[in-house]
């Protein structure tokens, strides 16, 4: 096989991909096509026939913008993907989007774009393998394979990530560094000077360097190498030019702009391609494809044979935890709590008593917090923490490393599992990207926030979240749940565990009174009425969380003065916007007065309420000091809302 002659098409392939979309980055595609093809044709143990095969190696393009160089290797490859498909690369409705994404391109494992979540993503899926390895006697032997350049090198998230994973000694973790010393706007020492393998060695990583990146044999060596050591993670620093071959290489110019029909033509030249640079690669196409084909068959037969074996003498529950990272489970949780009866209590206990039954019953079920679970109560009792002594453990250590948390989990969900990340809500700031990675690839991953509001008191604005739940609940595909009660925290995860989209559940840190008239079942509506008028409707109150309570006293108060009052929770305006519009008028009926209590921004409550005056909200920083007079500082105590609903009504 002609290593030469398949590395230049699939620059061909990359650059014919960009030139006729008029976009994309063909610096990357020309500097670093011998690593992905060396990955690709040597290593990487995939079957492109079983695509969702779950003891494949995986593969993340953390610089997401060579995604022209990834489709064009995937194709070389052998995967699903037609020569119509890379000349539709960045047009609407393609398999062949701008960057990676998850579920679209056969063969891409994660969806990438944001420099830096690629790289922390791959280290959660890591992770998921010493997990899934531990529990089930050593079935699982994948490696996680990561190329990533400058970009995703100096991204915060980035060092935090590679950080838990030198810790943890992930060895099945080997990054690939498109080391060209170049960025989008200019040389990379102009805002990046440290020596980046002395960094990976204080972290506890193997780190190697491939002097010459257009050089098979010692990139081939170095992965090599890096697969033997078992004991810690791996970086190999690849030295590459970027736009190799064009008459920009090595600048700036090369990196995110479409190369001119002069610089094409040159290319050609150099590197001996047809005029037609989608033309005559399907004999070499053969080639690699079937090479891999051969190099990865007998052990896919091999660990095909074991996983058989293993599933026949398994006992039923294993059974099911193994079938369940193939396919969608499940879950009715409600029967695991019909005995159980909570106390009144600070809703973050109530949702940890709940989370461990959970863990007891799913050995899918982990997570951890960013260094709160003292505070958040997430912590799984009796399921030991993750760690290099002890991979089988639940409990995940993430320290104060909120961004890396974020991704980490979303590589968890990325090999089957049910994660979850916690910590205050004021901080989900620091997770906004990785919720929405996990929004953008349908991941169920769920994100546990508690300390909901300005009712933090003491800790001040810094800490009293006030934009944060319309933050939230603007993400598309995302579910944000605020229970106010066990029952609503009951009815949230029955939700959540059967939702296989990311979730985010939002918990008060005050104690609460557990309520007669909720129901756990009425969650996945995402709105229902817990208090009904007995007599002729006057007016509605839309609460969530904790102010629900509150709204049932005003109700009661209201009343008594012949003024009778629909209360009705709404824990998940998401799925109660999904509802039929029959039902959302049978619980909003259309003319009639309707407030909304929440102690948080206004934001997104409009479209209920007749204007800004029916809500009952914060749109300001709050204070620090006792919680009585920072509610009633802010207007917010309860004596202040009520007699503001009485006027208006009055």
């Amino acid at each position: 096989m002609n290593d030469e002659k398949i590395i230049n098409a699939i620059k061909a392939l990359s650059i014919a991909q960009i030139s006729k979309a008029k976009s994309g980055h063909p610096g990357i595609a020309l500097g670093a096509a011998p690593i992905l093809y060396t990955l690709y044709n040597r290593h990487m143990n995939i079957d492109i026939k079983d695509v969702n095969w779950i003891n494949k190696d995986r593969f993340v393009m953390s610089s997401g913008h060579g995604s022209a160089l990834l489709y064009s290797t995937l194709y070389m490859s052998g995967f699903d993907i037609t020569i119509k498909d890379l000349k539709n690369f960045r047009q609407i409705n393609s398999i062949t989007p701008g960057h990676p994404e998850l579920g679209l391109t056969p063969g891409v494992d994660c969806s990438t774009g944001p420099l830096g979540q690629g790289l922390a993503t791959a280290v959660g899926m890591a992770a998921a393998q010493k997990y899934l390895k531990e529990k089930f006697n050593g079935l699982f032997d994948y490696n996680v394979y990561v190329l990533c350049g400058e970009g995703d090198l100096m991204e915060g998230i980035s060092y935090e990530a590679c950080s838990l994973a030198g810790l943890l000694k992930l060895g099945n973790l080997i990054v690939l560094y498109d080391s060209n010393k170049v960025t989008l706007d200019g040389n990379a020492n102009k805002s990046f000077s440290e020596d980046i393998l002395k960094r990976f060695d204080s972290m506890g990583w193997h780190t190697d360097l491939v002097a010459d990146g257009n050089n098979t044999i010692l990139i081939d060596m170095a992965i090599s190498k890096a697969k033997r050591i078992t004991d810690r993670p791996s970086f190999i620093e690849i030295k590459t030019i970027i736009g190799k071959d064009s008459l920009l290489q090595g600048t700036n110019k090369v990196h995110g702009s479409v190369l001119t029909k002069e610089d094409i033509r040159q290319l050609k030249e150099k590197l001996k391609l047809d005029n037609d640079l989608f033309s005559n690669i399907s004999n070499l196409r053969n080639q690699m494809a079937n090479f891999i084909r051969i190099r990865v068959s007998h052990d896919k037969k091999k660990w095909d044979t074991k996983y058989n074996a293993y599933i026949n003498t398994c006992d039923d529950d294993t059974r099911r935890f193994l079938q369940s990272l193939k396919e969608d489970k499940r879950y009715d949780i409600t029967k695991l709590f019909s005995d159980k009866i909570f106390d009144d209590d600070e809703l973050r206990n109530i949702n940890g008593k709940i989370m461990n039954v959970i863990a007891n019953n799913y050995p899918g079920f982990l997570g951890g917090s960013a260094d709160v679970s003292s505070s958040t109560k997430t912590y799984l009792n009796n399921f030991g923490d993750f760690s290099s002594d002890n991979y089988g453990g639940k409990n995940f250590w993430f320290g104060v490393r909120e961004h890396a948390m974020g991704a980490f989990i979303n590589g968890l969900a990325l090999c089957g599992l049910r994660p979850f990340a916690s910590t205050f809500l004021a901080f989900s700031d620091y997770l906004k990207p990785a919720i929405r990675m996990a929004s953008l690839m349908n991941l169920p991953s769920t994100f546990i926030f508690t300390h909901d509001s300005v009712m933090v008191a003491e800790d001040g604005p810094t800490h009293q979240p006030v934009e944060q739940l319309p933050m939230l609940r603007c993400i598309p595909n995302h579910y944000v749940y605020r229970p106010c009660d066990a029952n609503e925290v009951i009815g949230s995860w029955q939700s959540i565990l059967n939702n296989d989209k990311p979730s985010s559940i939002v918990l008060t840190k005050n104690r609460i009174k557990n309520l007669s008239s909720t129901n756990p079942l009425g969650v996945k509506k995402g709105a229902y009425i817990i208090r009904k008028e007995r007599k002729k409707l006057f007016a509605i109150i839309i609460a969530t969380g904790s102010e629900v309570s509150l709204a049932l006293d005003i109700a009661e108060k209201l009343s008594a003065k012949e003024m009778e009052i629909r209360v009705v929770s709404m824990p998940c305006t998401r799925l109660f916007e999904e509802q039929s519009k029959s039902y959302q008028e049978e619980i909003l009926p259309i003319g009639y007065k309707t407030f909304v209590i929440e102690r948080s921004s206004k934001f997104g409550w409009h479209k209920y309420v007749y204007n800004d005056k029916y809500i009952i909200g914060i749109d300001e920083f709050g204070c620090s000091g006792k919680l009585d007079d920072v509610l009633e500082k802010l207007k917010l105590d309860d004596d202040t809302i009520y007699k503001r609903i009485y006027k208006l009504l009055k």
